[in-house]
């Protein structure tokens, strides 16, 4: 998730995507994301297995901001939010 284009960058994992990001939006998850305005679904992915979902998300926090960046544009060039695409 982010804030806006090339700002601040949230990365985690749910079961429920809709719901998370919907709380996300509506400033119901507080924390950073409430702090940094992070309400903006850029790149995701699924997994059917939650410990790879996991496994996933710790690599990815452990990136720097460049890879991410790179990550989110092969998939979302525009960085359009891509909540009303679920």
């Amino acid at each position: 998730m982010a804030s806006k284009r090339n700002s601040t960058l949230y990365i985690g994992a749910t079961n429920d995507i809709k719901r998370r990001v919907y709380e996300h939006k509506t400033k119901g998850a507080g924390g950073f994301t409430k702090k940094y305005d992070v309400a903006s679904l850029v790149y995701f992915e699924t997994y059917l297995d939650v410990s790879l979902a996991i496994a996933r998300e710790k690599q990815m926090k452990k990136w720097n901001r460049a890879w991410k960046i790179r990550e989110i544009e092969k998939i979302n060039k525009d960085w359009k939010d891509l909540y009303d695409d679920l």
